[in-house]
């Protein structure tokens, strides 16, 4: 019962990148056009995040990295913090991530600056 809530977590977002996998983001029509970006025509820190895991799935990890850096290395971060929380639940210890708001201001800034950066001229490596 304690592995129920992981486990369940694994087969949600297992179910998601299959769809994404399978359904490609990249031929229009098959996924809304972000809002931000049809509004402003400014990329969001999301942009791109659909390509990256379609990419990611199909194992072209430089595709990804390129469709948006944030997510593929989002992506590399849930499956290690996957792992420690099954091995805890497995254990009976519960999972604890605390993190110093220092460390929060700093993700924040860190998205920040990668929007920022994504939407200037210099920055459209970046760009999905």
């Amino acid at each position: 019962m304690r592995l129920a809530t992981p486990l369940g977590i694994l087969a949600t977002v297992t179910a998601a990148f299959a769809y994404v996998g399978t359904v490609d983001p990249n031929e229009p029509g098959h996924y809304p056009v972000c809002p931000l970006l049809k509004i402003t025509g400014a990329f969001c820190p999301g942009c791109g995040g659909l390509r990256s895991a379609h990419a990611f799935i199909h194992g072209d990890l430089g595709a990804a990295f390129s469709a948006n850096a944030v997510a593929t290395t989002g992506y590399f971060l849930f499956a290690a913090v996957w792992v420690i929380w099954l091995v805890r639940a497995w254990r009976g210890q519960p999972l604890r991530i605390a993190l110093a708001p220092a460390w929060w201001w700093s993700i924040g800034a860190l998205l920040l600056v990668f929007t920022v950066v994504r939407n200037l001229p210099f920055g459209s490596a970046l760009a999905p």
